[in-house]
């Protein structure tokens, strides 16, 4: 093998080990990310609900693949330290850029709320919420949640005005009740019985849906006594994603069923 070649390999392993050192960095704050987004902003279901998922895939795909890329391409150790140690820095400070970008994202789309709409839920984001309002809120929600959505529901407008209000905010702006704290209540007795009173039977969901089967014999085969499982009613959930929500027979939530899961 003569010089050049030889040359051209030994810069080419040096290039792949820094690119991937750089990889292993990436990944372990990939991996921080991960905690904060999936343990805190988007738990649970909201994860698929909300596109917690896929919000997190594009920004570490992107944020996990640029860094260790660039310092694959510009890594030379004939520029010098000085010279390197610049191109390095260059390339972190990209890549802090582009996941800082990302994390504002997903902050912004995080759910903070699940929000009961008399025949439907909501799941409601921080980006939806008129933060003017917050502090028109009963005090529990005027500061919203960092550790995954709280749950409320809606009341009716009381007053001519404030309905004549709300339809126009609902028309000319896209803001519906739901986004607006001012018309947040407790999810108290009175609106977990409305939400089981505006449910249908789990028996319609498969009606409509054969493929809903597994899921919703899973559903009832978990229900302790046949009542419960007689009891059970589902409502649509409005969401990034749109689901139905499974309630026992006084509003208590069971669970969320994806419509990419099985419809």
């Amino acid at each position: 093998m003569n010089t050049t070649a030889t040359s051209f390999f030994k810069t080419l392993g040096a290039r792949a080990r820094a690119a991937g050192l750089h990889l292993l960095a990436s990944l372990s704050l990939a991996g921080v990310v991960a905690v904060l987004v999936f343990w805190f902003w988007y738990p649970g279901h909201y994860r698929l609900l909300a596109g917690g998922s896929e919000l997190f895939t594009l920004v570490m795909v992107v944020d996990v693949v640029m860094g260790p890329l660039l310092t694959f391409v510009v890594y030379n150790r004939a520029k010098g330290v000085r010279h390197l140690r610049r191109d390095i820095s260059v390339i972190a400070l990209l890549q802090m850029l582009a996941l800082s970008y990302g994390l504002h994202a997903m902050y912004m789309g995080r759910p903070i709320g699940l929000a009961f709409e008399f025949d439907r839920f909501r799941v409601v984001s921080m980006a939806e919420v008129v933060a003017a309002e917050l502090p028109q809120a009963p005090s529990m929600f005027r500061r919203l949640p960092l550790n995954g959505p709280m749950l409320f529901a809606v009341r009716k407008a009381t007053t001519s005005e404030e309905r004549a209000e709300a339809l126009n905010v609902s028309i000319f702006q896209g803001i519906d009740n739901g986004q607006r704290p001012k018309f947040w209540i407790p999810y108290d007795e009175q609106a977990r019985a409305q939400a089981a009173a505006a449910g249908r039977p789990l028996g319609a969901l498969i009606s409509k849906y054969p493929s809903s089967k597994i899921a919703v014999d899973r559903i009832w085969a978990a229900m302790p006594t046949q009542d419960d499982r007689d009891g059970l009613r589902f409502l649509p959930v409005r969401a990034k994603h749109d689901a139905v929500v499974v309630l026992t027979h006084d509003g208590g939530i069971v669970e969320f069923l994806l419509y990419d899961g099985f419809f």
